[in-house]
């Protein structure tokens, strides 16, 4: 018989294969952003020091975040056992998202390859944060190809992760750090010191993750009719040539693996950034590699389901619950 804690992993992973994350269903990422911008109005108008007024942000999200999924989950599963198991299952889900990652950035694979640039060019300002306005075909497909490999690790491998550590309870409060360093944590002079401590805070929880990610990127590459050997050479010469301590494994894993370049010009809000080049220029960037990076997306996802249901199995005798 399946372990529960295993059980539970391979359904979540599962229903966001099937449905992703509908629009029409609330997503918990959603209420956390609210929250956040609640407290980022408010501390900045009673706290001094942004600094301080950033660790705070940190504490009370993560804090607020993780305990209403924990009495949430506590509460159903004393009253009705059944229906908190399955709200274990949809919680754990929705920390996920493999599904959504594939149809985000297929939207933009679409119109590439319908020779609809503006319209390529707006779906992809919805997945990333740099200028999308003026980008060219190839601009376009490294954006996308860049986006997926980083968002490998960030959004599948390390939820999955950390719901395997932690549960959903873990697994939801890894999401709410990973939302405030998307919504604060940006190097600009709003949010310098207020976004610090989340900055900080998500680059250790992803530590792991991204180098796990890099591993199992390299070790689907056969699976995806990719180069193992040159994902383990080009992650090893340019895993540090990334402004993040941890996208850059990901991402040269999958540049060698793919046999592309990635990084280069940038712009950010108006202010053009320059990033190192990862990987060497066999291929050329386009729809063969964006199909193929969704290959070793799904590939590595399943690799990663594997070992965390593994090690749930294991994890059971440290009694480390998911309730």
């Amino acid at each position: 018989m399946i372990p529960t804690d295993s059980l539970i992993i391979f359904l979540a992973l599962l229903l966001d294969l099937i449905i992703g994350d509908p629009r029409w269903l609330p997503h918990p990422v959603v209420a956390i952003g609210r929250f956040i911008n609640f407290l980022d109005m408010g501390l900045r108008r009673d706290w001094l020091n942004e600094r301080l007024g950033g660790v705070v942000l940190l504490v009370l999200v993560v804090f607020c975040s993780g305990g209403t999924t924990w009495l949430l989950l506590k509460m159903l599963s004393t009253l009705l056992p059944f229906a908190g198991w399955i709200a274990v299952v949809l919680v754990s889900s929705t920390c996920l998202a493999t599904r959504s990652l594939h149809k985000e950035s297929a939207l933009v694979a679409s119109a590439l390859l319908a020779g609809d640039l503006p319209v390529a060019r707006r779906y992809l300002s919805y997945i990333v944060g740099r200028d999308t306005e003026g980008l060219e075909e190839p601009e376009i497909w490294r954006a996308v190809v860049e986006t997926v490999a980083e968002n490998t690790s960030d959004g599948i491998i390390a939820p999955l992760f950390w719901l395997t550590i932690g549960g959903p309870v873990g697994a939801m409060s890894f999401k709410a750090v990973s939302t405030l360093d998307s919504m604060v944590g940006y190097k600009n002079q709003r949010y310098l010191q207020m976004g610090w401590a989340s900055a900080r805070m998500d680059d250790l929880l992803n530590y792991i993750p991204a180098r796990l990610s890099a591993l199992l990127l390299i070790l689907a590459a056969p699976l995806a009719g990719c180069s193992a050997s040159n994902g383990v050479r080009i992650a090893l010469r340019d895993r540090l040539n990334h402004p993040s301590p941890n996208s850059g494994h990901p991402e040269a894993a999958a540049a060698g693996a793919l046999g592309v370049r990635l990084g280069g010009r940038a712009s950010y809000n108006g202010v053009s950034s320059w990033k190192e080049y990862i990987g060497d220029q066999q291929k050329p960037l386009d729809g063969r590699a964006y199909r193929a990076m969704i290959k070793l997306m799904y590939i590595s996802t399943l690799l990663m389901a594997v070992l965390c249901m593994a090690v749930a199995f294991f994890l059971r005798g440290f009694h480390v619950p998911f309730l």
